[in-house]
C-alpha cells in the first residue's frame, strides 16, 4: 500500500516510516521540517510541505498516489498550547481538516490519526480505558479531541475509515540506533534525564514529590516508539470504510519519575543529580493505559514492557548522537 506519512520526519513519524517499509508498504513523507529532521527519512521519499497550504497537500497526494494517510504533524507542547492556543488550533485542527478534505477530494479513505491520552484530562480511574470521559485540561488536548469528533462525522457522512490512536508516553529509539528522539526544546522526561548523563544539563528537576503515589512522584505509562508504530501498521491494515476505531496504546505498566531516573542512572552509569521543584499545574498523579481493546481489535500488545528496556534503547541513540541529528 502507498502511504503518505504527514509529519514523517518527526520522532514518531520517522519510526512509522521504518515500520511501514518493514511491513512491505511504500512510505512517503510530507513534512515542513519545523520539528522534523531531513536526516531522519530517506531523501528520495521526502516532500516538503505544510498542512496549512492545501496546494502542498494536493501535490503530495497526487505525486505519491497515496492510498492511505498517517498523520503525525501536530504541535504537541502542552505549555505552549496554553500560551499560544491560536497556533495549536490552526495547525492541529484547521491543518488536519485541510488534509481530510484533500483526501476526500481524491477518494482516499484510509486515515490513521495520532491522538493522545491528553483527551482524557484528569481521569476518574486508572488504568484508563476508552470509555473514560474525555475532558481535556489544555488546548493541545482540546485540538486532538476536536479531530476525533470530526472523524466521527467524516466516517459517517463520507464513508471514510479511520483510527484514532490515543498514545500514552512515547519513549525509546529504534533498535538500529539510526533514528531517535531529537526535540528542540526537549520536553520529554527520558531524553531530559539522559542529557544530564551526557553533561548537557546540570540536573533534572522533579516537579512535585507529594502526589498520592508510592514514592510521591507522578506515574506514567512509557510506551516504546517501535511498539507504537507496529500498532499504526496493524490499524492501517484493518481499517474498514465507514468505521472509526478509537484505541488506547500503552503498556499497562506505570513508572514514577523517580523510577525513570533510577533506571537512567543504572543503565548509563552516571550519577544524574535530581532537584525537587514545585508541581506543574494540571499534571495528573497517574496516567496508565488499559490497552486491552487494542489487543482485541488489532491483535496488538506492547513488546517492551519495562522502563529499563525503553531507557536502554533511548540511551543507545543519545550516547551515539549527543547532538541529535545535528551530529
Amino acid at each position: 500500500m502507498k502511504v503518505l506519512v504527514v509529519g514523517g520526519a518527526g520522532y514518531i513519524g520517522s519510526h512509522a516510516v521504518r515500520a511501514l517499509e518493514d511491513a512491505g508498504h511504500e512510505a512517503w513523507v510530507l513534512d515542513n521540517l519545523y520539528q522534523g529532521h531531513r536526516a531522519a527519512v530517506p531523501a528520495d521519499r521526502l516532500i516538503e510541505g505544510d498542512l496549512l497550504n492545501p496546494a502542498d497537500l494536493a501535490a503530495a497526494l497526487d505525486k505519491t498516489g497515496a492510498e492511505a494517510v498517517m498523520h503525525f504533524a501536530a504541535l504537541a507542547l502542552v505549555g505552549e498550547s496554553v500560551t499560544n492556543p491560536a497556533k495549536y488550533y490552526l495547525n492541529n485542527v484547521v491543518g488536519t481538516i485541510n488534509l481530510l478534505e484533500a483526501m476526500r477530494e481524491r477518494g482516499i479513505w484510509r486515515f490513521v490519526f495520532s491522538s493522545t491520552c491528553a483527551t482524557y484530562g484528569v481521569p476518574d480511574k486508572v488504568p484508563i480505558d476508552e470509555s473514560e470521559k474525555q475532558l481535556p485540561i489544555n488546548p493541545y488536548g482540546d485540538t486532538k479531541l476536536a479531530i476525533e469528533k470530526a472523524l466521527d462525522a467524516y466516517c459517517t457522512a463520507y464513508n471514510m475509515g479511520a483510527v484514532a490512536l490515543r498514545y500514552f508516553n512515547a519513549a525509546g529509539s529504534h533498535h538500529s540506533g539510526e533514528i531517535g528522539e531529537d526535540h528542540d526544546p526537549e520536553s520529554h522526561l527520558i531524553p531530559i534525564v539522559l542529557q544530564v548523563a551526557l553533561g548537557q544539563r546540570e540536573h533534572v528537576t522533579i516537579f512535585g514529590d507529594d502526589y498520592p503515589t508510592p514514592d510521591g512522584t507522578c506515574i506514567r505509562d512509557y510506551i516504546h516508539v517501535e511498539d507504537l508504530c507496529s500498532a499504526h501498521v496493524a490499524a492501517l491494515e484493518r481499517l474498514k470504510q465507514g468505521e472509526l476505531m478509537k484505541l488506547n496504546l500503552g503498556t499497562g505498566n506505570g513508572f514514577s519519575v523517580k523510577q525513570v531516573i533510577d533506571a537512567c542512572r543504572k543503565i548509563t552509569g552516571h550519577e544524574i543529580p535530581a532537584m525537587m521543584g514545585e508541581r506543574r499545574p494540571g499534571d495528573p498523579a497517574e496516567l496508565v493505559a488499559n490497552a486491552s481493546k487494542a489487543l482485541e481489535v488489532l491483535d496488538w500488545k506492547a513488546k517492551y514492557t519495562t522502563v529499563d528496556e525503553v531507557v536502554e534503547s533511548a540511551w543507545k541513540w543519545h550516547k551515539d548522537h549527543p547532538n541529535g541529528y545535528g551530529d
